[in-house]
């Protein structure tokens, strides 16, 4: 890897017209250089094109053109990087500054390392932080058990990696950046730096709606790894514990039962995990969403006043 090493960063976009200036915004102010920054748009209805167009930054490549999605787009951003080190930063989510110069100092620190990544800020519709993600040292076997995740506003990987794991996956579209991490950790080293990189957006719009594709896809995802068999026995156990805690994950709200069933099922599948501070063992009271919820009813009716956080 050369001392200043080339770095992409992936944008798609479809109708993030709200959110893609302050996107683009926070790649272009980084402190690092060489960089290029390519937006890939599915052809947007909204006032995507006409940002675009107000930025004159020689860092800036910009395409609109239909496509077949998130994924589609993702695969046309990675064949056109020149980059040793890539990124793929939703038009959404927000670098933090000296985001690009961390993991490129991480990548060097770590040789033979295929995928660095930091802590994440929670923020809203307005960009007002609203909390906080940070976990501690990668491992493997915790992240296919859904004890810990890869936050993809955050995450950066070699070119190395990328050729040896090719490119997202359609058919597992709904988890494509998970699926792509989980590919890259079986046969690159992975490492997480303490500090935060990115601010991860919640707003209405994105596709974290659709939970149960969501779910469907990790299994997925999941399942392909342990048919592959490269996984050893503790990797197992925990792959197969994160096929449930993704139905538990993603379920419905009101599906409290399928959700109690979904982290039995997980805890059978790993039951040392229930040690765990992580594994969310209050949810293994049957019926305890409902009866939460009805109790917080009386205590508003009887006059308490909610608990103050």
């Amino acid at each position: 890897m050369a001392s200043a090493p080339l770095v992409t960063i992936i944008v798609p976009s479809y109708n993030q017209g709200r959110f893609i200036r302050e996107t683009l915004a926070s790649c272009l102010a980084q402190d690092y250089r060489p960089l290029e920054v390519l937006v890939l748009d599915g052809g947007s209805k909204d006032e995507t094109v006409d940002v675009l167009r107000g930025f004159d930054a020689p860092e800036l490549q910009w395409w609109s053109e239909p496509d077949r999605g998130v994924v589609d787009a993702v695969n046309k951003g990675l064949d056109r990087a020149r980059g040793d080190i890539l990124t793929i930063q939703s038009s959404d989510d927000v670098f933090l500054p000296g985001a690009v110069t961390a993991a490129v100092q991480a990548l060097q620190s770590h040789p033979g390392c295929g995928l660095v990544y930091g802590d994440v800020e929670l923020i809203d519709a307005q960009s007002r932080q609203i909390g906080v993600d940070e976990q501690g040292p990668f491992d493997f076997a915790h992240y296919l058990g859904r004890l810990q995740y890869i936050p993809q506003p955050g995450a950066f990987f070699t070119r190395e990696a990328m050729q040896a794991t090719g490119r997202w996956r359609p058919e597992v579209s709904y988890a494509a950046d998970a699926d792509y991490w989980l590919r890259i950790a079986l046969g690159f080293p992975v490492a997480k730096i303490d500090r935060r990189l990115a601010r991860y957006r919640y707003h209405d719009e994105q596709r974290d709606t659709q939970r149960e594709r969501i779910a469907r896809d990790w299994q997925r995802a999941a399942q392909d790894l342990l048919d592959g068999g490269r996984l050893d026995a503790r990797q197992r156990r925990f792959a197969r514990m994160g096929m449930h805690l993704a139905r538990h994950r993603y379920a419905a709200p009101h599906a409290w039962g399928l959700r109690t069933r979904a982290l039995y099922a997980a805890l059978l599948a790993n039951p040392a995990a229930l040690a765990d501070p992580r594994f969310p063992r209050r949810d293994l009271l049957p019926g305890r969403d409902p009866l939460w919820a009805l109790l917080s009813r009386v205590k508003r009716r009887l006059g308490f006043k909610p608990r103050m956080r």
